[in-house]
């Protein structure tokens, strides 16, 4: 798991939907995180807009855990680099 990847998809779910640090973890599910199905598509446009990846609803819909957007998102070619 690429952990620029992590750490960036860690900044949009603190700074975009409040969540606390330490409830952030590879195995937390985004019901763990708090997120229901609206935050779950607020979070994909922003990770699309922060990585420079196109996220399909389908993909969205299938992620289980924050690892999961993670792989998804390395897989994609997300850019790595903190931009």
């Amino acid at each position: 798991m690429s952990s620029s990847v992590y750490d960036r998809v860690s900044k949009i779910l603190v700074e975009n939907f409040g969540v606390e640090e330490d409830k952030i973890s590879s195995e937390a599910t985004f019901e763990d995180l708090d997120l229901d199905s609206l935050d779950l598509v607020e979070f994909s446009l922003a990770a699309e807009e922060e990585l420079g990846v196109r996220i399909e609803d389908e993909e969205a819909e299938a992620l289980g855990t924050l690892g999961d957007a993670v792989k998804l998102l390395a897989d994609k070619g997300a850019d790595p680099s903190d931009g």
